[in-house]
């Protein structure tokens, strides 16, 4: 069963496998520039980096944010779906060996492979990210268009989440396409599905798996650097690498308000923010401070295996139970 279930997935893997140590051989080929670079400038990193090192930061993010989804539609949804469409499943559990045992080698030796190519994606990307993030994290002058590693855009393509959500989306497009029973609109189900919760966890989840921390800071404790009519849009609190959930500008009385034109009109932003502070204006704000990475990997990812392993227990019960 091993063997033939080898020989049924070995064309899938080998392409991915393929891809991700060509971008592991990329990575090892920049990433030591990278490090020595970070070694001598120090927070000013951003200062000397390359155009060539920006495309590959971002590619090695794109790449890890894509595995989890290419598993899913191309090695969860059809594995087996193929089965159902083509009705090879009835010659398979009539021979000796049992539905349970079917699914479970099919599960076991996709499943390892799924969490072992995210694993090496993220590993790579992580471990030449490295320098980027800590400049970052430690408020390294000019990092834009860099983000925090607890950013959303950047949180799932570091550390261990990405493990986690391959196992995931691999069982979620196993267990639409034993729903589904058609290939083509599996892959499409499970994509449009993954796509759906990947939005959600940063938007309702993610903010509530470690605290939070509030502040209400005066302007001439945080430096406004974007500065509307109607508010002030953004301040610098002296938190490098923390991740905003809320933040609003409220008047003396705690309420949220408009800033009158007429404070925003300075000559420069240090008198705006004496003029915002003498009038009773000040910032609240709401954040995940970058200590809380590791927490909110360990969490999240524990999040994306219980739903994995359900999606499991439901496949095992539908295919012993409700597939004649």
């Amino acid at each position: 069963m091993i063997w033939l279930t080898w020989r049924q997935f070995r064309t899938q893997a080998t392409v991915v496998f393929l891809a991700l140590a060509l971008l592991a051989v990329l990575l090892a080929v920049t990433g030591p520039q990278l490090a020595g670079l970070y070694a001598s400038a120090g927070d000013d990193l951003f200062g000397r980096i390359t155009s060539a090192d920006r495309s590959v930061y971002y590619l090695g993010l794109v790449i890890v944010l894509l595995v989890p989804a290419v598993i899913g539609m191309f090695w969860g949804a059809p594995l087996i779906t193929r089965e159902l469409e083509t009705g090879t499943y009835r010659l398979a559990w009539n021979q000796s060996i049992t539905r349970t045992r079917w699914l479970a080698t099919k599960l076991v030796l996709t499943g390892v492979a799924t969490m072992a190519a995210a694993a090496l994606a993220s590993l790579a990307v992580t471990w030449w990210s490295g320098p980027i993030d800590r400049a970052v994290d430690s408020a390294g002058t000019g990092a834009q268009p860099f983000y925090p590693r607890i950013d959303p855009l950047v949180f799932g393509g570091r550390g261990i989440v990405p493990i986690g959500c391959a196992a995931f989306a691999f069982m979620l497009g196993v267990t639409l396409g034993v729903l589904i029973r058609r290939t083509v609109p599996a892959m499409a189900a499970t994509l449009a599905t993954y796509a759906a919760v990947q939005i959600a966890m940063p938007l309702w989840v993610r903010p509530h798996l470690a605290p939070a921390v509030d502040a209400t800071l005066s302007f001439t404790q945080a430096k406004p650097v974007n500065i509307g009519i109607d508010a002030v849009r953004e301040v610098d609190f002296g938190q490098p690498g923390a991740w905003i959930l809320s933040e609003q500008t409220v008047d003396a009385s705690g309420r949220t308000a408009a800033v009158p034109e007429s404070l925003t009109d300075c000559s420069s932003m240090s008198d705006c923010a004496a003029g915002l502070t003498k009038a009773g204006f000040r910032q609240q704000v709401s954040y995940q401070p970058a200590g809380n990475f590791w927490t909110l990997q360990w969490v999240e990812t524990g999040l994306y295996l219980g739903l994995a392993l359900a999606l499991t227990g439901f496949c095992a019960w539908w295919i012993r139970r409700r597939l004649a």
